[in-house]
Protein backbone atom coordinates (compact mmCIF):
# COMPACT_ATOMS: atom_id res chain seq x y z
CA UNK A 1 0.00 0.00 0.00
CA UNK A 2 1.39 3.41 -0.98
CA UNK A 3 0.74 6.37 1.27
CA UNK A 4 0.80 9.90 -0.04
CA UNK A 5 2.31 12.59 2.12
CA UNK A 6 1.33 16.13 1.27
CA UNK A 7 3.91 18.75 2.21
CA UNK A 8 2.97 22.36 2.70
CA UNK A 9 6.10 24.37 3.39
CA UNK A 10 7.08 27.98 3.24
CA UNK A 11 10.34 28.60 1.47
CA UNK A 12 12.41 31.79 1.43
CA UNK A 13 11.56 34.23 -1.35
CA UNK A 14 14.96 33.83 -3.11
CA UNK A 15 14.38 30.06 -3.38
CA UNK A 16 10.85 30.63 -4.63
CA UNK A 17 12.06 33.01 -7.32
CA UNK A 18 14.87 30.63 -8.33
CA UNK A 19 12.44 27.71 -8.52
CA UNK A 20 10.01 29.69 -10.66
CA UNK A 21 12.83 30.68 -13.01
CA UNK A 22 14.10 27.12 -13.23
CA UNK A 23 10.65 25.70 -13.99
CA UNK A 24 10.03 28.34 -16.66
CA UNK A 25 13.21 27.33 -18.49
CA UNK A 26 12.95 23.55 -17.93
CA UNK A 27 9.49 22.42 -19.08
CA UNK A 28 10.27 18.74 -18.41
CA UNK A 29 10.45 19.48 -14.68
CA UNK A 30 7.64 20.35 -12.30
CA UNK A 31 7.57 21.39 -8.67
CA UNK A 32 6.99 17.86 -7.40
CA UNK A 33 9.92 16.48 -9.37
CA UNK A 34 12.25 19.22 -8.10
CA UNK A 35 11.24 18.65 -4.48
CA UNK A 36 11.58 14.88 -4.82
CA UNK A 37 15.09 15.23 -6.25
CA UNK A 38 16.11 17.79 -3.64
CA UNK A 39 14.74 15.85 -0.67
CA UNK A 40 16.19 12.51 -1.75
CA UNK A 41 19.61 14.10 -2.41
CA UNK A 42 19.52 15.78 1.01
CA UNK A 43 18.72 12.46 2.69
CA UNK A 44 21.49 10.67 0.79
CA UNK A 45 24.05 13.33 1.71
CA UNK A 46 23.03 13.31 5.36
CA UNK A 47 23.29 9.67 6.24
CA UNK A 48 20.31 7.85 4.74
CA UNK A 49 21.98 4.83 3.19
CA UNK A 50 18.70 3.24 2.12
CA UNK A 51 18.99 2.09 -1.48
CA UNK A 52 15.35 3.03 -2.05
CA UNK A 53 16.24 6.68 -1.44
CA UNK A 54 19.05 6.44 -3.96
CA UNK A 55 16.65 4.87 -6.44
CA UNK A 56 14.13 7.70 -5.98
CA UNK A 57 16.88 10.23 -6.57
CA UNK A 58 18.15 8.58 -9.74
CA UNK A 59 14.66 7.85 -11.08
CA UNK A 60 13.69 11.47 -10.47
CA UNK A 61 16.74 12.80 -12.28
CA UNK A 62 16.17 10.55 -15.26
CA UNK A 63 12.39 11.06 -15.24
CA UNK A 64 11.34 7.51 -14.42
CA UNK A 65 8.10 6.96 -12.58
CA UNK A 66 8.85 5.91 -9.01
CA UNK A 67 6.60 3.17 -7.72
Amino acid sequence: MHATVSILAEIPEPLHESLKGYLETHPDWDQDRVFSAALSLFLLQNGDSDRRTARVYLDTLFKHTVS
